[in-house]
């Protein structure tokens, strides 16, 4: 977890990924702080369920990260019902491998004691500034994803446990240098070669393909030429970004909102609070210790030294009890009413709030500002166009939604109750619906009996908020084996292409059999490439792949094959290997972590196929 928060610490996308990441593992691995479920689970594993609720949120987050991953394009994989259930199904198998593991960890008897967890945190990089912990950071983090840090030492509690069996069993992998510099040196290898190339292009002038070779081919390929289900659509689209581009606004207007929401451009006054706290479940010790700890603080000694000492927050404890800069209302309601009432660098007395009983000291305060006309005129302008596209667009929708119901045979009317135009979408298959209108919510709608059986207008189809539209269909093909006619021009060209490259194998075959025989008047020149690399990018790849497939020839001998090109063939010499005996220390060391990196996998997969063999894992089905 940890690894993944500190690649993703800095940087615009950092909440993103913090939260992804934390709350993936919370809802995977930490079950007991989401409450009971009720339901049927989704999995027992040696009794331990894993709820569905458990695994939704888990899905939900594996859905956002591949909606992050692919972008618009997983719209159109969120489409395909089974290719999401496929997804689901994997989510499941991990939650099931990570309560395996846990259990395992149980058995074992592995614990993480409450000084480790403080260490990982402060050396975490995700925490510091400068390359020190910093608690102002720490707790900013932890608002962000809404956690008390108790709950969080509670689940960097679990995840630490996990990495101890973990690494116990993956990190007992080796490679030896011997397999690594033996890989290293094949992987660094080069060969000397010459080629000639036989370009299947000329001779297609010179081949011929009948009508009835084509309609065999047809014939005995009807697969090949199967049609997917097509369907053209007529549509009427509403966008509240549209309307907007439409509206204008005058000063006055801009000048009377500003008037009007003065309250909304205020920056709200901060302040920065210290506490020492005590949380340690028994209310009746928590209060009682902070009161002797008040009535120090009332004797003179020192607010800072005495959090560092008392405070069962270690983390602001480290920080004389300073915790971060808040404005009013983001803190449990008695912490805030207190924090607020103080004058600053006073203390208040003890305080009951939501985890346990505090003390609080006002650090200091930032007073609030008005932000001027010209520096939120723009906001407002575009608020005010938004509020007023909003109306115009409910309005409109509404008619939308009745004219196309009313009338339900054609779009004509209903775009012009809405003063839009008709459009079409062209023929598009279930898999690749035309930009802008790519949501499964269409695509479900578009082949519904609804409007492809009933030819009916669709009901109003969200694509997204304040973006509407309502589709009928124009056309619609069946799926089916298109005709000979339709494909014939391209099984010419394919059957065409196809004798020309037989043409161009014979000649290849020819420029072969004179290199075996010895012969030194070829009728083509041969390209010489020297020490050619397995991963060069300059001779065709099939080329470099044959040359690195075919036998080491004999000293004084070559090696001679032939290859299929993407449009011909060529012959492939191969005069010598180029073994290298000592492979530079840095290719080793890559190869060796490559190893490692493949080794660790198969343990991991081997520890968790060996514990599903062990377990007992039930998957129940509701009644």
């Amino acid at each position: 977890m940890l690894e993944k928060i500190r690649e993703g610490s800095q940087g615009v996308v950092a909440k993103t990924i913090l939260i992804l990441v934390i709350l993936s593992f919370a809802f995977a691995g930490v079950s007991s702080y989401l409450g009971s479920d009720t339901g049927v689970p989704a999995a027992v594993v040696n009794g331990t369920e894993i709820s569905e609720a458990e695994l939704e949120q888990a899905f939900q987050n594996e859905r956002a990260s591949l909606e992050q991953q692919y972008g618009e394009m997983f719209e159109a994989l969120a489409a395909d019902d089974s290719y999401m259930q496929s997804i689901k199904a994997g989510v499941l198998d991990r939650l099931i491998a990570n309560t395996l593991v846990d259990q395992a960890a149980i058995d074992l008897g592995l614990r993480v004691s409450d000084e480790q967890i403080k260490q990982a945190i402060f050396n975490e990089q995700a925490f510091q500034t400068d390359g020190k912990f910093d608690n102002e950071r720490y707790q900013a983090v932890l608002r962000q994803l809404n956690y008390q840090p108790v709950t969080f030492r509670n689940m960097m509690r679990v995840d630490m446990t996990r990495r101890q069996l973990l690494n116990a069993i993956v990190g007992s992998e080796f490679v030896l240098d011997g397999e690594a510099t033996q890989l290293a040196a094949l992987q660094s290898q080069t060969r000397d070669i010459s080629y000639i190339a036989v370009d299947s292009t000329p001779f297609l002038d010179s081949v011929e393909v009948t009508d009835e070779e084509a309609k065999t081919y047809y014939d005995n390929n009807l697969s090949r030429f199967n049609s997917p289900e097509l369907v053209n659509l007529e549509y009427v689209e509403l966008n509240v970004d549209d309307i907007a581009e439409t509206i204008t606004v005058d000063d006055a207007e801009v000048e009377k909102d500003y008037q009007d929401n003065e309250s909304q451009y205020l920056t709200p006054e901060k302040r920065l609070a210290a506490h020492i706290y005590a949380a340690s479940g028994d209310d009746d010790a928590d209060k009682a210790k902070l009161a002797e700890v008040y009535a120090r603080l009332q004797a003179g000694e020192d607010f800072a030294e005495l959090a560092k000492t008392e405070s069962d927050d270690q983390f602001s404890a480290e920080q004389g009890g300073q915790i971060d800069w808040f404005e009013q209302g983001v803190m449990d309601a008695a912490f805030d009413q207190e924090l607020f009432s103080l004058q600053k660098g006073a203390y208040s007395n003890v305080v009951k709030g939501e985890f346990g009983y505090h003390i609080i000291k006002l650090l200091d305060v930032q007073p609030g500002a008005i932000a001027s006309l010209d520096e939120v005129k723009d906001k407002i302008v575009a608020q005010i166009k938004a509020k007023k596209a909003l109306d115009i667009f409910y309005g409109l929708q509404t008619q939308l939604s009745d004219t196309s119901y009313e009338i339900p045979d054609t779009l004509v009317d209903t775009a012009e109750a809405v003063n839009k135009t008709v459009q079409t979408t062209g023929l598009f298959t279930r898999d690749n619906p035309p930009a802008g209108l790519d949501s499964p919510n269409l695509v479900k709608a578009a082949f519904s009996d609804q409007v492809l059986n009933d030819g009916m207008n669709s009901d109003v189809i969200e694509l997204a908020p304040n973006h509407v539209v309502v589709v009928r269909m124009k056309e619609h093909q069946q799926a089916g084996t298109l005709g000979f006619d339709k494909v014939k021009t391209n099984i010419i060209s394919r059957l065409k292409q196809d004798k020309a490259n037989e043409k161009a194998r014979d000649k290849a075959a020819g420029y072969m059999a004179d290199l075996e025989s010895g012969t030194s008047d070829l009728s083509a020149e041969l390209t010489s490439v020297a020490n050619l690399e397995r991963n060069n990018q300059s001779v065709d790849a099939a080329i470099t792949t044959k040359a690195f497939q075919m036998p080491e020839p004999a000293e004084g001998s070559q090696s001679i094959d032939t290859v299929a090109l993407g449009a011909g063939y060529a012959v492939v010499v191969l005069n010598r290997v180029n073994n290298v005996t000592e492979p530079e220390s840095a290719v080793v060391q890559s190869v060796k972590d490559a190893l490692g990196r493949q080794y660790a996998n198969s343990d991991y997969r081997a520890m968790i196929d060996l514990l599903k063999a062990q377990a007992t894992i039930e998957y129940p089905v509701a009644e």
